[in-house]
């Protein structure tokens, strides 16, 4: 719209200047035949007039002519306007927000310091960082100054990116997460993006909007409406509101990953998602969906995190299953097993973890071998269904819990929460005990937010689901960095026995496990990891056998580190790498690694009198631009060592690349 603000000059913004005199301007008038003018005066006037009539009825022939056409605009913009403001709800309703202190009662939030109008503020509307047009017209909700908004998604993207697309893609979420004052975790990949990330109530949303017009460099034309598309036009974007300054992420991290989730299923071994992934169910239909019988529920999370917090759907309801998996590389194997796909014959399945992301390729990779397994076509299963958002979506619907017990474990400062109505129950109790259970004999707290009044039994809000590994007492919070001894995943130690162990008083010893290492009776690493490479080479030589000629090995790089080429101006195509796992790493490990760079010859450096290969090698290159990318790996840690690279370009007197050293050969 125009600005209607007026300057000195009496202009309007936007608008030509106004002149009074346009339309009276006087001429001076000769008076000396003004006699013998008359007559001639008296005709031109006549003739004025006529002219004037018909000229007027002109135009009214014109207007009435045109009105039917000018109608009809004005009719298509009322109904462009319509359609853009549909469009934008739609968009709108694909972020989903909640305020973690919603439910807080008032003597809480008393108790706290934050309902005071001194400690409040009015967020003022900040249009550049708003989400749509329309919200620009929302106020902001009123919340402490310094309190941060957490931002979780994923996007997926297909067919994915190219290399000169990921690079763009990189650089586009880290200017932007820059500009906004981002803080948090951006894990990129070819096949997509997978965030959770941090920052102010303007900034995340700031930066929602800009990822709304990213295309990626390959932006699509929607056929039914002819307009663009993005890559994130329908991105769901999952907020939660004020959250403490400390559980903000301390910087901005985006780093290079083979899959948005490991699962060893990159490049041609990923099940498409758009061809085979689940049914979407929004958080209500799922709830619904878990009361129904024949029905299984698989937690698709690991095995430490359904430890504190899960689903308990009803007697007579679906069935849930736990993999009991300490990593999500597991589940192919697992999905794969006899005994897995005897508990999902004849069942509906459905699938659920933290945030959604998890159960795209896993419901994928199920569907997949529905389509194209005979053994797994013939377990007659009725549908593959998935948790919209996850976890973290259906609290926001069902503040109360709905059919949940315990807490979520997270990724972020957060490390676990209950549901936002529990929560509040929970840290009220501990805040004012006695007080509150006195005050209450129904043994009930009543909590309103989000247009809701929900009343949670006081036994739910202390309901604890964990065991502390150490003492065995109920506990559900995962704390300090150490893990299980035997796996590495995180142990759940309680208060008391974490302060023993670091005063000295009582030192957690290697005897302190998991509760899935206790169970399976697992006591050190190198029994574990035997009995996972025998499980994976089974689950490959099986994949190799159904798929022929199509197999091809895993990618197995888990942190690979940002990969913008190295400069390379003295266009080498020979490298050495040094400190190399040499109990591990062979060619396919090093191809693996290096993709999607192209290796051509290897030269594997052993000890004169043993023979070994000591961890070294010189390798030769395809082009000038894959020794840069390879040199960008430098300090990478592989197979537990950080690998070290550079270029060391061929002496012209030697033989280079040697006989017998190329890819493939002997």
């Amino acid at each position: 719209k125009k600005s209607r603000r007026h300057d000195g000059g009496g202009s309007i913004d936007g608008d030509e200047p106004i002149n009074s005199n346009d339309d009276h301007t006087h001429q001076p008038i000769d008076d000396t035949n003004a006699d013998d003018d008359t007559a001639t005066r008296h005709k031109k006037k006549s003739k004025h007039k006529k002219r004037k009539r018909s000229s007027h009825d002109t135009s009214h022939d014109d207007a009435s002519i045109n009105s039917g056409s000018e109608e009809a605009k004005q009719s298509k913009k009322k109904k462009h306007k319509r359609d853009k403001h549909q469009k934008q709800t739609e968009m709108d309703e694909k972020i989903v927000s909640s305020s973690a202190i919603e439910f807080y009662p008032d003597v809480l939030k008393s108790t706290l310091g934050i309902d005071g109008e001194a400690d409040m503020h009015k967020k003022e509307d900040n249009p550049t960082n708003s989400t749509s047009d329309e919200s620009n017209n929302k106020p902001s909700p009123d919340v402490k100054t310094n309190n941060i908004t957490l931002l979780l998604f994923y996007q997926y993207v297909e067919p994915p990116w190219d290399e000169t697309q990921f690079l763009n893609a990189l650089d586009y979420v880290t200017s932007n997460g820059n500009k906004h004052q981002i803080t948090g975790r951006m894990r990129v990949a070819r096949e997509g993006l997978n965030c959770t990330l941090t920052g102010s109530y303007h900034g995340i949303r700031g930066w929602c909007a800009d990822m709304r017009k990213f295309d990626g460099g390959r932006g699509k034309i929607d056929p039914s409406t002819g307009e663009k598309v993005t890559e994130f036009a329908n991105t769901e974007f999952k907020l939660t509101d004020d959250l403490p300054p400390k559980q903000k992420f301390p910087k901005l991290h985006a780093f290079e990953v083979v899959e948005l989730v490991n699962y060893g299923l990159a490049g041609s071994r990923a099940p498409e998602i758009s061809k085979h992934g689940g049914t979407h169910l929004e958080p209500e239909a799922y709830h619904h969906k878990m009361c129904e019988k024949d029905t299984v529920i698989i937690d698709v999370r690991n095995h430490y995190e359904a430890n504190i917090g899960r689903f308990d759907p009803p007697t007579g309801g679906a069935k849930m299953i736990d993999p009991m998996m300490r990593k999500s590389t597991e589940f192919p194997v697992w999905l794969d097993k006899p005994e897995t796909k005897e508990m999902l014959r004849g069942k509906q399945v459905l699938m659920y973890c933290t945030g959604g992301v998890r159960c795209e390729r896993a419901s994928a990779l199920l569907k997949q071998k529905i389509d194209t397994e005979d053994d797994t076509k013939e377990l007659g299963i009725k549908g593959v269904f998935q948790l919209q958002g996850g976890v973290d979506k259906y609290f926001k619907h069902f503040p109360e819990g709905g059919l949940w017990k315990g807490k979520n474990y997270t990724f972020d400062k957060r490390f676990a929460h209950a549901p936002a109505a529990v929560e509040a129950v929970d840290r009220t109790i501990k805040k004012l005990g006695d007080e509150v259970v006195a005050d209450n004999p129904e043994k009930e707290l009543k909590v309103e937010g989000g247009g809701k009044s929900v009343a949670i039994p006081l036994t739910v809000a202390e309901e604890i689901m964990g065991k502390c590994e150490a003492c065995l007492k109920p506990w559900d919070m995962y704390r300090g960095k150490r893990r299980c001894p035997t796996c590495g995943v995180p142990s759940l130690i309680c208060k008391e026995c974490f302060e023993a162990d670091k005063d000295g008083t009582k030192k957690l010893g290697r005897d302190v496990r998991c509760d899935l290492c206790v169970a399976e009776g697992v006591r050190n690493k190198r029994e574990l990891r035997e009995r996972e490479e025998r499980e994976m080479k089974e689950y490959e030589q099986k994949l190799r056998t159904k798929l022929t000629e199509e197999y091809a090995p895993p990618i197995q790089r888990k942190h690979a580190i940002t990969r913008k080429p190295r400069p390379n101006p003295g266009r080498i195509t020979r490298l050495f790498l040094k400190n190399m796992c040499a109990r591990q790493m062979d060619e396919t490990k090093l191809l693996e690694f290096v993709q999607p760079a192209r290796i051509t010859h290897i030269q594997w450096l052993t000890d004169r009198n043993t023979g070994k290969f000591y961890g070294s090698a010189f390798i030769e290159v395809k082009t000038a631009e894959d020794a840069g990318s390879i040199l960008a790996l430098d300090g990478m840690m592989v197979l537990g060592r950080k690998i070290k690279v550079k270029y060391q370009k061929a002496d012209e007197k030697d033989v280079w690349p040697l006989p017998n050293t190329e890819v493939g050969g002997p």
